[in-house]
C-alpha cells in the first residue's frame, strides 16, 4: 500500500491536541488546587485572628483572678468580723466585686460551678480528699480557690476538696492470736 503524505499533518494535529488537552486538563487541575489552598489558608488566618480575639487577653485575666480571689477573701472574713463600722466597707467591697465579675463575663471569662458537682479533671484540681459517707465519692465538698472558663476553654481549674469512700478497718486475721496470745504464753 503507498504511503499518504496528507494522512501525516493530521494524525500529527490530532497528537498535538491531545498533548494540548492534557496539559490544559493538568493546569485546570493545578489552578483548582492553587485555589482550595488559598481558600484554606484564608480560613484559617480568619480562626487564628478570631482565636486572637477570643483567648488574647487570656493572660491578663489569669493575672487579674487573684484580685477577685482576694476580694472573695475579705468578704468571708468579713461575715466573722460583722460591726457596724465595717458594714459599709463590706458593701464597698461586694459592688467592687460584683462589677469585676460582670466586667469579666463581658470578655467571655465565667467562674466554674464547682460545689456540690462530681470532680472533672478537666476542670478541677483535687487538693485534698475527705471521708463522707453522706455523699458519693467524687463529690466537691470545698471549693479552696474558684476556677474559671474563658470562651469554653479552661483558664484556670477550680482548686477542691473532694469525697473519697470510707475506708473500713482491714478485718481482723484469723491466724493472728494477738497480744493477748502472747501475754498468757510469757505469764
Amino acid at each position: 500500500m503507498p504511503h499518504d503524505n496528507d494522512d501525516e499533518p493530521g494524525a500529527r494535529e490530532a497528537g498535538e491536541i491531545a498533548t494540548l488537552v492534557a496539559e490544559n486538563a493538568s493546569l485546570r487541575e493545578r489552578l483548582l488546587r492553587a485555589l482550595a489552598d488559598a481558600e484554606n489558608a484564608r480560613r484559617r488566618a480568619d480562626q487564628t485572628a478570631e482565636d486572637t480575639r477570643k483567648f488574647g487577653i487570656a493572660e491578663f485575666a489569669r493575672e487579674l483572678l487573684p484580685v477577685v480571689d482576694n476580694l472573695e477573701r475579705t468578704l468571708d472574713a468579713s461575715e466573722k468580723a460583722q460591726s457596724a463600722q465595717s458594714n459599709s466597707l463590706v458593701e464597698g467591697v461586694q459592688a467592687t466585686l460584683r462589677l469585676f465579675l460582670s466586667t469579666l463575663e463581658r470578655f467571655g471569662i465565667q467562674r466554674i460551678e464547682a460545689m456540690g458537682q462530681h470532680f472533672n479533671p478537666n476542670l478541677h484540681e483535687a487538693i485534698n480528699a475527705v471521708n463522707d459517707a453522706s455523699r458519693p465519692p467524687g463529690t466537691i465538698v470545698h471549693v479552696v480557690e474558684q476556677g474559671y472558663m474563658i470562651h469554653q476553654r479552661l483558664l484556670r481549674p477550680a482548686r477542691v476538696v473532694i469525697t473519697r469512700r470510707a475506708q473500713a478497718p482491714p478485718p481482723p486475721d484469723d491466724n493472728d492470736l494477738g497480744a493477748e496470745w502472747g501475754s498468757t504464753w510469757l505469764s
